[in-house]
């Protein structure tokens, strides 16, 4: 298979799409739109998705599994959101097959048809707060906290592997509170776990902010986003947190008495990231010569190619690497010995370089009568020799400083792109150039479109600040309360 993929400075997109297919994460399925995620792709999904399932537990939260098809008249009942999802919604209208006439195919059975259709869901806001209404009848009843790791459908006609396509696999977290404050104040943690797994796992810097009023969730009173920047200097919503007020509990009759014994709504939120973040993590480290992976989150850490003529030579170095990897996975360090002798040690190493493996050992007869090991750190490339009596200690370490160089490295990217702008007109020269914009806005939807419809840029959000600056819109010169983040975004 040719790993050769398109350099980002020739063609971002493509280096991309070849980058995801190069490096063995997923394919197009023939099904329209939608993925097949791979084996070494879906080990990196497993181990966010381990990770994020404990900071969920963590905080409180249980892990429940809701139906997969929504009566249409459950998505009708709040108005804001059936409007939200509508043109996205795949819709199953009979329950069965039948041989054609010529017995050559099948044909849908029209006298299976549903007496009331079925969504296949796009969220699952309805279904859970149906249920939900059966559940709650005291302020006994709650706090509800429940999370649901899960597959959803929005027919999306332009896709892009685990950016943008039709099924995708997220989690979506439902909760139900007995105060506003509460249900505020779940929106606000959540959105925090999001930002703290984004940095501190994926090494990707976020901005936490708020969701202008066009661009919230469809039925939310308030959406909160964290909002990364990747190497084209585009912007990836990487995950979101709303508030639903009592929309959705005032939409299924969901009420509950309180300590009086007065009825009241329940208020609620719900939050979620997907395979998005897959997309996430490609764009922000990776390189021309493939993936780069945060240790923390990379299927092996550390692979060891032995090079050898001889057999003997061979079952000498595996033994000494074998004797290292035990070691390192005693200390929780994913280790593998890569003995394949259909393959040459040359291919192992753009292998595994491709793959974003963090560390590459490799080993011959001469480091082995030396007591020396050759290392590799796929984030800068720079290759060391190390004895191999303190390989266990230098591996460890260097994982650490891996994960954190990504980071930083993230951070600084961010930095050199990200400029405050004045004029509507400086802004206009800039934005194709690709990065953040700070700029004033003066809160009217009216001026959001107009930059849109005229630049395709889109507030990101409006940045969380203790002490924000106002000043005069950019494009009418009107009061503005802060400054915004405008960006193209994926």
């Amino acid at each position: 298979m040719d790993k050769k993929a398109t350099t980002r400075k020739d063609d971002y997109s493509k280096w991309y799409n070849d980058l995801v297919h190069n490096a063995d994460l997923a394919e197009h399925s023939d099904v329209k739109g939608c993925m097949v995620i791979k084996p070494y792709g879906y080990a990196i999904w497993e181990n966010m998705r381990d990770v994020l399932d404990k900071m969920f537990k963590d905080t409180g939260h249980s892990n429940a599994y809701f139906p997969l098809f929504i009566p249409k008249s459950y998505l009708s009942k709040e108005a804001s959101h059936v409007e939200g999802f509508a043109k996205e919604c795949a819709v199953v209208t009979h329950y069965r097959l039948r041989a054609t006439a010529d017995g050559k195919g099948v044909e849908v059975d029209p006298d299976a048809k549903l007496q009331e259709e079925l969504i296949v869901r796009p969220t699952s806001e309805t279904i859970i707060w149906n249920s939900y209404r059966n559940w709650i009848q005291s302020y006994r009843d709650l706090p509800i906290l429940i999370n649901q790791w899960a597959n959803v459908v929005r027919w999306e006609m332009r896709t892009r592997l685990f950016l943008r396509t039709a099924e995708f696999l997220w989690q979506e977290g439902h909760t139900a509170h007995a105060t506003k404050e509460e249900a505020i104040a779940e929106t606000e943690q959540m959105l925090r776990v999001y930002a703290d797994f984004a940095e501190n796992y994926m090494a990707m810097p976020v901005i936490l902010g708020r969701k202008t009023h066009s661009e919230r969730f469809a039925g939310a009173d308030d959406t909160l986003c964290i909002e990364a920047m990747m190497q084209d200097g585009k912007a990836l919503q990487a995950g979101t947190s709303h508030f639903l007020g009592q929309n959705f509990a005032k939409a299924f009759e969901v009420k509950f008495a309180d300590k009086s014994g007065k009825l009241d709504y329940v208020w609620a939120t719900s939050w979620g990231v997907s395979t998005r973040l897959m997309g996430a993590l490609v764009m922000t480290h990776s390189d021309d010569e493939g993936l780069v992976l945060p240790p923390k989150l990379a299927p092996i850490q550390v692979v060891a190619v032995p090079i050898y003529k001889t057999e003997e030579e061979f079952h000498r170095i595996e033994e000494k690497f074998m004797a290292l990897g035990k070691e390192l996975k005693a200390k929780g360090i994913r280790f593998k010995f890569d003995g394949d002798d259909n393959k040459r040690p040359g291919w192992k190493f753009n292998e595994y370089e491709v793959k974003g493996v963090p560390i590459r050992l490799a080993m011959g007869p001469r480091d082995l009568e030396n007591g020396m090991v050759e290392l590799a750190r796929r984030d800068t490339k720079e290759k060391s020799s190390i004895s191999f009596e303190t390989a266990l200690a230098t591996v460890e370490q260097l994982l650490l400083d891996i994960q954190s160089n990504l980071l930083e490295r993230s951070k600084l990217h961010r930095a050199n792109n990200t400029f405050e702008v004045d004029t509507y007109e400086e802004f206009k020269q800039r934005i194709d150039e690709g990065g953040f914009f700070l700029a004033h806005w003066d809160g009217t939807e009216a001026t959001e479109e107009l930059v849109k419809n005229e630049t395709k840029a889109t507030i990101r959000c409006i940045p969380f600040t203790e002490h924000p600056v106002p000043g005069k819109c950019m494009v009418t010169g009107q009061p503005s309360a802060q400054r915004v983040i405008f960006a193209k975004a994926y």
